[in-house]
């Protein structure tokens, strides 16, 4: 079954397509960094906008790089939310017009489901059940993955997602948007001993999150410095880098304490950085549990995850729904497959 992807839920246009045969054969992605950059953050009109325009161009790239065409096309998946309304229309519309004009059925795929299963994308890749952390701009959440639709939360942050902390505290620091990758670079240049930045919640005896209060403490060192030079800031950066790494990595420990499990997943955008990759290889490494990616590419928002979750779906005999898209959406309202 051939399965075309689309993406389109907040700042990033992906398309792809994937065969349950034989894999992924193609996958395109457009992000609107650039676009946003001028405003410090997404703008939804125009990422609505630039979705539109980039949508059609990427799909027939795909079917050109796999040597398909869009008669080959079995089934549609699309991002059915959450995301930006507006943004979230356009992957609808698109998906839904042309399920209707190839005859194909046509599935909406929960944005976070496609970051859940995209490590299974990878090689090697993982078996079911599975520890899930899912860490991004929006999102921080541990979760037991006992298969396809079934998702046991297991703790989540309480305010500030890891990757909305990153974007905030690189914003104070004067670092541009998107902070993210910026500070994370210019942290391979600090020494994080430096400065001492609190690990909030890193005790607390649950598997939630905090990062607000972190972000309160890098402005607070921030005001307190007389000069803000760059080799400061890099320092700053790294401390507050290790904070966030020291405090995943020892609630991904609590997880796979508390569930027995013997695998972690980590997906999201912020599963790219590499200290918190380096810091949980070597906390597996020593706890004797293995822990799984998604190819870099796949971090962040994509065609191919969707493409792939719509794909597992069809595949357990989820029909199609009526033509929807959800802004708010709960994992947890999932029917399992």
């Amino acid at each position: 079954m051939l399965v075309l992807g689309l993406e389109s839920s907040c700042d990033e246009t992906g398309v792809a397509l994937y065969d349950t045969e034989h894999g992924l054969l193609a996958h395109h992605l457009h992000t609107q960094m650039a676009m946003h950059a001028e405003y410090g953050g997404v703008v939804p009109e125009l990422a609505s906008r630039d979705h539109i325009r980039r949508v059609l161009p990427l799909t027939e790239a795909c079917l050109q790089e796999a040597s398909k065409t869009r008669a080959d096309i079995d089934a549609i998946a699309f991002t059915e939310g959450p995301g930006l309304a507006g943004a979230l229309l356009t992957a609808a519309a698109v998906a839904n017009g042309l399920g209707v004009a190839l005859g194909k059925p046509v599935i909406g795929v929960h944005h976070l489901e496609g970051h859940l299963l995209s490590p299974l994308l990878a090689s090697p890749r993982p078996d079911f059940p599975f520890v899930a952390l899912l860490v991004s701009g929006g999102h921080t959440q541990l979760m037991a993955v006992h298969g396809v639709g079934h998702y046991e939360l297991l703790g989540e942050t309480l305010d500030d997602a890891a990757g909305e902390a990153f974007d905030k505290t690189a914003k104070l620091l004067g670092l541009g948007y998107p902070g993210g990758p910026a500070l994370s670079k210019l942290a391979e240049q600090g020494d994080a001993s430096r400065f001492t930045l609190p690990r909030p919640m890193q005790h607390s005896g649950d598997l939630d999150f905090s990062f607000a209060g972190l972000k309160t403490a890098v402005l607070t060192l921030v005001k307190k410095q007389t000069e803000l030079d760059t080799q400061t800031r890099a320092d700053i950066c790294a401390a507050f880098q290790a904070a966030i790494v020291d405090v995943i990595s020892s609630k991904c420990l609590g997880a796979m304490k508390q569930t027995g499990l013997k695998q972690l997943v980590v997906a999201g955008g912020v599963g790219a950085n590499r200290q918190l990759r380096d810091g949980l290889n070597l906390m597996a490494a020593r706890r004797k549990f293995k822990v799984f990616y998604p190819p870099l590419d796949l971090c962040t928002d994509n065609g191919a995850m969707i493409a792939f979750a719509g794909a597992q779906r069809l595949l357990h005999a989820q029909t199609a729904g009526p033509f929807a898209v959800r802004p708010r959406w709960d994992l947890a309202s999932l029917p399992a497959a």
